[in-house]
């Protein structure tokens, strides 16, 4: 039995040539730019990511260690850099400064028996973190910056069944800010 194929032979020529066109435009597109996005120059391959000590007033008692080994995760994780101890062509390092819970809203005036009182609807925790970054190999690009954010919660809810959360949030944005600010150089 032999199977006709109704398709015009020029037709199918015209479909292979213009996908081989496509996938070689792709590769050669490939080997011009680079995909990582990284501003790092390519000879700075190692990193030093020292422990941020917790100097804050309020201390919460796990938040140096996680916050090191986060931010630590961060580059080795996320670039091609590599850790080491010994003269590093990056070092970060710095302290955590601020650890604060406020009022963020007032809610209306509550009765107390002795008068009206405001109440705090909702508060926040704020995490301040100073930084000082180094690049042996661009010196240009060294910097010493301070990194601020928060994170609002009901003040209905009991902070410490919620703490290790909210700090993991402020965290996860320091963090962010601060790889951008040295990998992706914004």
């Amino acid at each position: 039995m032999k199977i006709k194929w109704n398709v015009n032979s020029d037709k199918m020529k015209n479909i292979f040539l213009g996908f081989f066109l496509n996938i070689i435009t792709i590769l050669s597109l490939q080997s011009c730019y680079s995909f990582t996005g990284s501003s790092l120059s390519p000879e700075t391959k190692t990193i030093l990511v020292r422990d941020f000590p917790n100097n804050a007033a309020l201390v919460n008692p796990n938040l140096a260690q996680q916050f090191s080994t986060d931010i630590q995760n961060r580059f080795l994780q996320r670039t091609t850099l590599k850790g080491t101890k010994d003269n590093p062509d990056i070092l970060i390092e710095g302290e955590i400064t601020d650890y604060t819970i406020t009022p963020s809203a007032i809610s209306t005036p509550v009765n107390t028996g002795n008068g009206n009182t405001l109440q705090a609807a909702q508060n926040k925790l704020t995490i301040t973190v100073k930084v000082h970054y180094e690049n042996k190999k661009e010196p240009e690009k060294s910097f010493d910056r301070t990194y601020t954010d928060e994170s609002a919660f009901s003040s209905s809810v009991d902070f410490t069944s919620i703490e290790a959360a909210q700090v993991k949030i402020v965290n996860e944005r320091i963090i962010n800010k601060i790889f951008n600010d040295i990998v992706a150089n914004w």
